[in-house]
């Protein structure tokens, strides 16, 4: 979780060095992290229901495989894209699409052919033709062992309610129901008292859910003074209307209260005062010296947004776009607090 004016990265090296690490940095934490915002709030809004990152046709062929991942790390349970299960291990999945059923002569064909290839335990698309017919169809051919159906159009809500009670009157009360159709955070939001399992999601989501990039930006803050390794860092930073930076170099903490609630962003020049124990620091170092000194693992990153996200106030998991959940503190060289230049940076969601 990030909030205005909090460094997410920082860069030590030569100029040319820094230079040549500008764009890339940028693309991935700009695009990643737009994507796993738009994830984070759908899953919020899901609660223990699971989502499933379905947006490979809506965006560029790798930013898909990317988007798979970031939305992986901020809780979706799996993807239908299969590069991102072979490259990063997330759990894949996928149902059948309207055209499979298109292709035979009878939706029972099609039924059969899925079944017979997946087992009970598939998911059947049941809104090719008359979603009523298809549901018994499903539950006579698997004997009420149907694992779940997928409703791709219609009032989800009212479809979903008049599926369940279907489902439930021919004895399937275990088949679950897995809703699509260019769905968002808030129409998630809207399906909370929906008799829905699962969700499936894709064009909101990789586009960042009208918020396809962060704004992140990467300014230097500080030069030193000659050559040698321990120079003198000077604080620089821009003062251009709108765009004014903070110089020097900076630490990151986040303040909990006594009940483990994180209350401030703390961000300060210099050196970082000891930790007294209510501040979790932000940043680690991740390379030094050309080796990689951070070997956190996809999963490792799923579990930090978790415990992250768990930290913050209930007020952070409001839908409505408002205010940022927490306050950013600056403090000074000295331990004083100083102006915030970023403290009315435009904030669209709270988390």
């Amino acid at each position: 979780m990030y909030f205005p004016g909090s460094p997410v990265l920082s860069v030590e090296g030569t100029f040319a060095e820094a230079c040549l690490l500008e764009t890339v940095l940028l693309a991935i934490y700009n695009h990643d992290s737009a994507i796993a915002a738009a994830a984070s709030r759908m899953t919020s809004m899901a609660g223990d229901r699971p989502c499933a990152e379905m947006g490979s046709r809506r965006t560029q062929e790798w930013s898909a495989v990317a988007a798979a991942r970031a939305a992986y790390v901020a809780g979706f349970a799996s993807t239908s894209n299969l590069e991102a299960g072979r490259s990063y291990g997330v759990p894949t999945i996928g149902t059948a699409a309207h055209s499979f059923t298109l292709l035979h002569d009878t939706e029972e064909d099609a039924f059969r052919a899925q079944l017979a290839t997946l087992g009970d335990s598939t998911t059947l698309l049941v809104d090719t033709y008359d979603i009523a017919e298809a549901i018994r169809l499903g539950v006579e051919l698997t004997e009420g062992r149907l694992g779940a159906i997928r409703l791709d159009s219609g009032d989800l809500a009212i479809v979903a309610r008049q599926a369940r009670d279907l489902l439930d009157d021919l004895g399937a009360t275990h088949t679950k129901i897995m809703v699509t159709s260019d769905l968002d955070e808030w129409q998630i939001a809207a399906l909370q008292g929906a008799p829905v399992d699962g969700y499936g999601v894709g064009t909101a989501l990789v586009t960042g859910s009208g918020h396809p990039t962060c704004g992140f930006v990467y300014k230097l803050v500080a030069r030193a003074d000659s050559d040698a390794p321990d120079a003198h860092m000077t604080p620089v930073a821009k003062k251009s209307k709108g765009k004014n930076t903070l110089g020097g170099r900076k630490f990151a903490m986040r303040r909990r209260g006594a009940d483990g609630r994180a209350e401030t962003e703390v961000i300060g020049l210099g050196t970082p005062p000891g930790n007294d124990g209510n501040d979790r620091d932000l940043l680690v170092p991740v390379i030094k010296d050309g080796e990689v000194v951070y070997r956190a693992t996809l999963d490792d990153a799923r579990r930090r947004h978790a415990d992250s996200l768990a930290e913050l106030p209930v007020g952070a998991l409001r839908i409505s776009k408002g205010e940022p959940a927490l306050e950013t503190l600056i403090l000074d060289e000295t331990g004083d607090e100083t102006t915030n230049p970023y403290q009315a940076a435009p904030v669209v969601h709270n988390i």
